[in-house]
């Protein structure tokens, strides 16, 4: 089980759950068409963001295998991004990570320094073995965020799925606890 001691603090952000009053930084991002290009949903009209975001601030703990961890990435007084970490397997110790972010964010590393709490939490302290992220080849920058992370492309599945009406092709990326170690002990 993983029940963080929120909020969790880095050099420039707070990472917490999602809470009511975030509608409107959530909806900054989700409304727009470039966030959710590479994702499966749409861009969001207010509603929807609001039903969203519902769900979300349950979505505090990994209590048992297939929870999902959701978490609002906070700069200053405003909601910048999402991170989220899902319990694939307990018995294979597996999960997934993933990120949502503003595009206004970009380019300052502060995806990257949410993502590594996301890692952390998931080896450290759900004691994961192995973690993966996938993402759309055409999303660069998503890749480019995965590998700056320290994780391995295993996998490229070319049009593995129909992905908004077209073939889609996927990147599969993954870490194990031992190397999360061994990049953690050198910093």
């Amino acid at each position: 089980m993983l029940l963080p001691a929120y909020p969790l603090m880095t050099e420039r952000l707070t990472l917490r759950p999602f809470a009511a009053g975030d509608l409107d930084d959530l909806h900054a991002f989700h409304s727009r068409p470039e966030v959710a290009r590479y994702l499966y949903w749409e861009a969001r009209d207010r509603e929807q963001t609001r039903e969203v975001l519902a769900h979300k601030t349950g979505q505090t703990a990994l209590r048992a295998e297939g929870d999902r961890l959701v978490l609002a990435v906070v700069a200053g007084e405003r909601v910048i991004g999402e991170v989220s970490l899902a319990w694939l397997s307990e018995e294979h110790r597996q999960g997934e990570f993933g990120y949502v972010f503003h595009p206004d964010a970009g380019g300052r590393g502060l995806a990257t320094e949410a993502a590594r709490v996301v890692l952390r939490l998931g080896f450290e302290e759900l004691g994961l073995h192995r973690i993966i992220g996938r993402c759309d080849p055409r999303n660069e920058p998503s890749w480019r965020l995965l590998e700056r992370l320290g994780l391995r492309r295993e996998a490229h599945f070319v049009q593995n799925e129909i992905f908004k009406g077209e073939w889609g092709d996927e990147y599969h990326y993954a870490m194990l606890e031992d190397e999360w170690r061994a990049i953690t002990s050198e910093s």
